[in-house]
């Protein structure tokens, strides 16, 4: 196995502890610095030896060392996906800007889910940190013109959805889409560029749809954080960039 997928799968592990702190601390309006690790509910703090992603919660059992609280499962399984999606980001791209691209995007949509899922907030601090730490890495791709088209995709995929927000705000008679997830679409057209970037609003609809029809029947709630699904589809198509430029290329007779 190339030691570089091992490295990128550990240090994802331990980011991915901290992406759940700063979901937590940052959907809460907190410092995500201090005070240090605890317990929520007794406020013990934890050792080293109880922040070791994922095998920490094992040892414990899933439980506070302290209060025996139980330590929800979202902190182990946000930490191991972590560092699955920073080393699959490697191994699709090899060594190349495309794979920090892909790791800066695992970062948002992991966020983005912890936060969304839990909290129903997409953080404006993590998109914006995104987008800067984005730009820097399409400079050295392709330089000023190139940040400027990705500003421009990122712009019109941005009024899209906020046009979609709206119309569906009038039909429903009620909001249909929070302000998080059109923000989150100039991001989207930021990453994907405005052809391929439309098509995120179709994929995570479809991601969306079965967990949709599991809380209309299931729960009775029309309640849906779509932020999740978004961001997920944002990364898929990132993945599939290449094939799906193609399709559409054919598609159009060689216009994209």
């Amino acid at each position: 196995m190339d030691v570089i997928l091992l490295y990128l799968f550990v240090i994802g592990l331990f980011l991915g502890s901290f992406y759940n702190v700063v979901a937590l601390r940052l959907s809460k309006c907190e410092s995500i610095l201090f005070p240090g690790s605890h317990c929520t509910n007794c406020n013990h703090r934890l050792s080293w030896y109880e922040l070791i992603p994922v095998f920490s919660y094992i040892g414990l059992k899933g439980k506070c060392k302290e209060c025996k609280m139980k330590i929800s499962i979202q902190y182990p399984l946000i930490e191991l996906l972590t560092g699955i999606l920073f080393a699959f980001s490697y191994y699709l791209f090899g060594f190349s800007v495309m794979t920090l691209v892909s790791i800066v995007v695992s970062s948002i949509v992991i966020i983005t889910i912890a936060s969304d899922a839990r909290f129903m907030v997409i953080l404006d601090e993590v998109l914006i940190a995104g987008i800067l730490i984005l730009t820097l890495l399409y400079f050295f791709q392709g330089g000023i013109i190139y940040i400027l088209k990705k500003v421009v995709s990122g712009v019109l995929l941005f009024l899209l959805m906020f046009f979609v927000k709206k119309v569906g705000d009038q039909a429903f008679k009620q909001e249909s889409l929070g302000w998080g997830d059109v923000k989150l679409s100039f991001l989207a057209g930021y990453i994907l560029g405005a052809k391929v970037g439309v098509l995120y609003i179709f994929v995570g609809a479809f991601l969306a749809l079965p967990y949709a029809l599991y809380i209309s029947f299931k729960k009775k709630s029309g309640i849906l954080p779509f932020g999740p699904f978004l961001a997920s589809a944002i990364l898929l198509l990132l993945w599939n960039m290449e094939y799906i430029l193609t399709f559409l290329s054919v598609l159009l007779g060689g216009n994209v």
